[in-house]
């Protein structure tokens, strides 16, 4: 497996953190600090600063300020405010500490780029004897995805959009044209995102495969950040777009769907998968299911 150094977690959210020449790859950060923690668990409960300040015994100005990165909570306080907001206490105050970060490589069969400008990840999952390959949200610079495909070389086969927010699929249309072979694959909830390409998409529903090599890649609907949110698990591979990140969860951002359905999403069906499973997370760095379940705030149990 390629190993990468780590960039401190002082480097800034939305920074894209660049390998010195010479260096290996940098890890990006995680992708939420305890700010957006404590937000996303705010706005998922309904809780504003004056319920939670009824709830913890904390001046209401105080947790306006730690909400916004003012303040940052001792560990007590810290705690009191993860148990009013449904978090697991000792998770939270580790994120508030910067006392975690996932120590986990990418796979070898998995090649890393940034969606340039976007801050958002993107992945090439490719069988090394067949040169075979799965683009994992198509977004950014297409000129940048097409050479990565060329510098492989590989046979783009498939074309895997997890989510429909253009950070993850904004480039579909192009990398489309320059491989009409490659087979598209998106939820249908969130196929209308890719416009005149959803009448040649493989309009997904939960459950679904399609054959890559001798395995085969598999959909999971997880529905909460959009309601067509897909993770696609291959082998101990799982990509998991906006879902799942290390140490976080995504937004609730779906028509239908809500705060509750994440999680739901995520207990249910990531973390049923193996612990070994590697987590590749459309934002911040790789992670595994055993980690996120030791260390995720947004789960109580272990």
């Amino acid at each position: 497996m390629m190993t990468f150094s780590i960039v401190p977690l002082s480097t800034r959210r939305g920074q894209v953190p660049v390998a010195m020449r010479g260096e290996a790859p940098r890890m990006p950060p995680l992708e939420d600090d305890y700010t957006d923690i404590m937000r996303k668990a705010q706005r998922g409960t309904g809780k504003g600063a004056i319920v939670l300040a009824r709830e913890t015994g904390l001046e209401e100005s105080f947790l306006r300020a730690v909400a916004n990165g003012r303040e940052q909570p001792a560990e007590e306080q810290a705690r009191r405010i993860a148990r009013a907001l449904s978090l697991d206490p000792g998770k939270f105050a580790d994120a508030v500490f910067q006392r975690w970060h996932p120590a986990t490589a990418l796979p070898n069969d998995v090649r890393h780029h940034i969606n340039a400008p976007h801050p958002s990840n993107g992945y090439l999952l490719f069988l090394e004897q067949t040169r075979i390959a799965a683009l994992v949200d198509p977004a950014g610079m297409p000129e940048r995805l097409l050479r990565a495909v060329a510098d492989g070389p590989f046979h783009l086969r498939y074309v895997l959009i997890t989510h429909k927010h253009a950070d993850h699929c904004d480039a579909t249309a192009e990398v489309a044209r320059a491989f009409p072979e490659a087979r598209i694959l998106i939820h249908r909830h969130d196929a209308s995102a890719i416009g005149a390409l959803e009448h040649r998409a493989m309009k997904l529903q939960d459950g679904e495969h399609v054959p890559f090599g001798e395995a085969e890649i598999r959909v999971l609907h997880t529905p909460g950040h959009t309601d067509g949110s897909v993770c696609y698990l291959f082998r101990n591979l799982v990509f998991t777009g906006d879902t799942l990140f290390a140490g976080s969860v995504g937004g609730a951002m779906g028509d239908a769907s809500t705060y509750g359905d994440i999680l739901h999403s995520i207990r249910m069906r990531l973390f049923a998968l193996d612990e070994q499973s590697v987590v590749l997370p459309g934002h911040g760095p790789p992670t595994t299911i055993a980690q996120e379940r030791s260390h995720n705030p947004f789960f109580t149990e272990s």
